[in-house]
């Protein structure tokens, strides 16, 4: 089973997605086939946060072709044309929270709307492949798994609008509202962004993988796994000694997303090192320390800082070349 892996990172997901444009064209020059889509390639694709809106957009179907709606250039395209829309800051709205201390930081109604305009009424049991997009429901105390085989096993009932699976995974903390969103059944889910479990989802798309395969072992799967840049903002003892609740709630969000991300990482180098098929688990993520001209905030949505992270995607994946063309033809063979 060959799998993609996004994580999450806001506006930062300009990364991967311009590294998976890249992927694409390779994709569509060894195969020969110039109408290949990144959904094509894979059987099974994860995604949380900013992750889980592209896992969405690439597996979205169109609803005359059935076939992949849109390109990996296109996908990426939502960020880079509308991240400033999403990530708008009012003076008011600035007061209003304190900068997402007493409120959310961030109005709801433009990234739903953008969404809306991406995702329309496809539903999730409309997707081409089947996918993985967790999020958390802060009412039951659980995490919530959004994918395909769920609608199937527990009938429309889990069905759930695109637009609002993609609001979920993203409604991050301080950032966002959580959402509200409905399934068909009407039951009521209020669910907050994935990554305060799973920013890295790579672990629970592979145990999805087994969920859907019972016969699969470690070796039959091959996976790439892509990050949004790693954060290595220092919190000095001196001034950390002193924080209350006030001043821990942005720092203990970014150095969660962060340790489990690498936690992830490290979990499945070794066990792919183990079953001895390491160059079957493809981790491609770089350091904001190499990049002194990217801000690594998740909302920095200046057309600036958008065309910085677009550059920093596309020297990740220069970088990568040799890596993306071997397994490129590794998903193509199989």
């Amino acid at each position: 089973m060959r799998i993609l892996s996004i994580d999450g990172g806001g506006i930062r997901g300009i990364i991967p997605g311009k590294v998976l444009v890249v992927l694409e064209q390779k994709l569509q020059e060894i195969s020969g086939k110039p109408e290949m889509r990144i959904a094509d390639a894979f059987d099974l694709i994860a995604g949380t946060s900013t992750g889980g809106i592209l896992t969405c957009l690439y597996l979205c179907p169109d609803k005359k072709t059935g076939r992949p709606k849109f390109s990996a250039k296109e996908a990426v395209g939502l960020y880079l044309q509308d991240g400033s829309k999403i990530f708008d800051l009012p003076t008011s709205r600035r007061f209003q929270s304190l900068g997402g201390f007493s409120d959310e930081k961030y109005s709801a109604d433009a990234i739903e709307k953008v969404l809306k305009n991406y995702l329309g009424d496809l539903k999730l049991s409309d997707l081409c492949k089947p996918c993985l997009i967790p999020a958390y429901d802060i009412t039951r105390r659980q995490a919530h798994f959004f994918n395909g085989a769920n609608v199937a096993k527990n009938g429309s009932g889990w069905d759930f609008y695109l637009r609002d699976v993609a609001r979920a995974t993203s409604a991050a903390p301080t950032y966002f509202e959580p959402a509200n969103v409905s399934a068909s059944d009407q039951e009521i889910y209020p669910l907050v962004d994935g990554g305060v479990f799973a920013n890295n989802p790579t672990m629970c798309a592979c145990i999805e993988a087994f969920s859907l395969r019972p016969d699969l072992k470690l070796t039959d799967l091959k996976v790439l796994s892509l990050g949004t840049g790693n954060v290595e903002k220092p919190y000095q003892y001196s001034e950390a000694k002193n924080w209350g609740k006030i001043s821990w709630a942005i720092p203990v969000l970014d150095i969660m997303m962060s340790g489990v991300s690498e936690t992830v990482d490290f979990q499945l180098q070794q066990l792919f090192k183990s079953a001895g098929c390491s160059s079957q688990y493809l981790r491609l993520q770089l350091d904001f320390k190499d990049f002194p001209g990217v801000d690594s905030e998740m909302d920095n949505a200046s057309q600036s800082n958008m065309s910085a992270l677009e550059k920093a995607g596309k020297t990740l994946a220069h970088d990568s070349d040799a890596q993306l063309t071997t397994f490129a033809r590794m998903l193509l063979e199989s």
